[in-house]
């Protein structure tokens, strides 16, 4: 048995576990990915991500080579059980505020081909498959004891321990987390097609609000589609799996022909759940992924909010091991993303109960009410797109009518640069940013210059490429501020009214970014 000591120790190399590798390797932190399973998963799962979770592949640096994987998605339209539509909510497939279109239909896979292959060319990522994880501890110091592929055992003493193992976490078990359960147990088939020409349909999100058959259809990317079905209580599970009952379900959408030339790529039973961790912390063992939430798939976030996680986590994380920022910012992580994926949670539900039938005796109560909200003009405007904004803590300054920018995600414009167009995080880097509309007064400007690590950035100076949403510039003056001091996140942590009160954002930032508040400036 050997031992070593000091990286952060991730469980499980799906794309939540590996996209926290590369966030931290980007701080300089090392880490140790334990997966094992000896080869990635080659089959599709995850088909959706928003401009948001787009914008954190940016910020691990996969952005370019994963978007031509990807398509624009151009909404969802409600199909009742005559295959009617009922109602349409588009979405602009342009750059959105975020940098990227509202949403993109991927194959996971691709994605996981890709963060792999990043996290391969980097020295601090060690990878190792085949390794079983079998006895966790937790608090400051933890360690992990794991099976590796040889069959011996090894521990590893770690700065940390991020548990991405799955809906069935063996670390979350083991440091005795448990979840609050939604009472929310559907099965579902989904089957997953290549047919070799692109079929005739939409080529948004169809999803049938049928109560003898609830299901949602999606064209993927390329000729790559989707299918998921409710299963019926105590309905024969053989029989539903047969190849008769696949062209009768598959029949709407196909002729005979395309079916007979289709290759089925997966066909699977998979029980949908709403769970979420009562505590997404024990010491120094955080949760992430699926061993902190699942949620139905009705809303598309499974994935995301996976992610959303690794981006929330990994940074605070970083402060702390490289000693600028107290372990108490650490439990920030929980109270920030926990409110959040519930909500993803219950919205989740909300969607299902409304759009996909249900199987009691309200299911044409619910159709009829979804088909009159249908009919209401502008419906799809009340729709809401974006994360809701953080609330009021140690990382996010008091909202109000003044400052109503702080808690959210600072919008993503493309900008030009003597390289050519470029987004604006790729200017920021991956650590806090103090954004201007101009100038600053001189003794702020000295401050800012002895104070390390922040970037900054004047918005007028910059010159934005034209676009259908408004500058940033308009976006600060139409809230009457004159900066915001952006979290590595690109979450509004503090915004100032005038040139005039740059020097208390300053301040802000040498707070939550010192261990020692008497070195804070005044």
């Amino acid at each position: 048995m050997t031992t070593q000591r000091d990286p952060v120790v991730i469980v499980g190399a799906g794309p939540v576990g590996v996209a926290c590798a590369l966030l931290l390797a980007q701080r300089g932190i090392s880490t140790v990915i334990l997966e094992r399973h000896r080869e990635p998963y080659p089959l599709p799962r995850a088909v959706h991500l928003d401009d948001e979770v787009f914008r954190i592949l940016q910020a691990i640096g996969v952005d370019d080579r994963f978007a031509p994987f990807t398509r624009p998605m151009p909404g969802m339209r409600l199909i009742n059980g005559r295959r009617r539509v009922m109602a349409e909510f588009t979405r602009d497939t342009r750059d959105g505020r975020n940098g990227f279109p509202p949403d993109s239909m991927f194959d996971q896979p691709d994605l996981e081909r890709i963060l792999l292959e990043q996290a391969a060319t980097i020295d601090l990522i060690d990878l190792r498959r085949g390794c079983e994880a079998v006895q966790v501890t937790s608090g400051e110091h933890p360690t992990i004891e794991f099976r590796n592929d040889d069959g011996h055992h090894e521990v590893v003493e770690a700065a940390a321990v991020i548990a991405c193992d799955g809906a069935n976490s063996f670390v979350r078990e083991q440091v005795g987390i448990t979840m609050r359960d939604f009472r929310f147990d559907e099965q579902w088939l989904v089957i997953d097609v290549l047919t070799p020409s692109p079929l005739d349909v939409w080529s948004g999100v169809h999803q049938i609000c049928d109560p003898a058959r609830a299901a949602t259809f999606m064209p993927v990317t390329g000729n790559r589609y989707r299918w998921e079905f409710r299963v019926h209580d105590g309905e024969d599970l053989d029989t539903l799996g047969s190849q008769r009952t696949l062209r009768e379900l598959l029949a709407p959408w196909m002729t005979s022909a395309e079916l007979a030339e289709c290759t089925v790529m997966r066909q699977a039973l998979y029980t949908f759940r709403a769970r979420v961790a009562h505590t997404w912390r024990s010491g120094r063992v955080f949760l992430a992924g699926d061993a902190a939430h699942q949620t139905p798939p009705f809303v598309g976030q499974g994935l995301g909010s996976g992610l959303r996680d690794a981006m929330n986590l990994t940074w605070k994380l970083a402060d702390v091991l490289d000693g600028t920022a107290p372990d108490s910012l650490l439990d920030t992580y929980e109270s920030e993303r926990k409110p959040h994926a519930t909500r993803i949670i219950l919205m989740a539900l909300a969607v299902g109960w409304a759009l996909t039938g249900g199987q009691d005796h309200l299911a044409s109560v619910r159709r009829a009410l979804v088909t009159a909200a249908c009919h209401v003009p502008r419906i799809s405007n009340a729709i809401p797109e974006g994360s809701p904004s953080l609330n009021h803590g140690p990382l996010v300054q008091r909202r109000g009518m003044r400052s109503r920018l702080n808690g959210t995600l600072f919008p993503q414009p493309w900008v030009r640069t003597p390289d050519g167009a470029r987004r604006l995080d790729d200017l920021l880097g991956p650590r806090y940013a103090l954004i201007t509309r101009g100038p600053l007064p001189d003794h702020t400007a000295a401050r800012l210059t002895s104070t390390a690590g922040l970037t900054h950035i004047v918005i007028d100076e910059l010159a934005c490429v034209p676009s259908t949403n408004p500058s940033l510039s308009a976006v600060m003056r139409s809230q009457h501020t004159y900066a915001v001091l952006l979290r590595p996140d690109r979450v509004v942590m503090a915004s100032a009214r005038t040139g005039a009160d740059v020097g208390d954002l300053l301040s802000t930032y040498q707070r939550a970014h010192c261990t020692d508040a008497t070195k804070v400036p005044v």
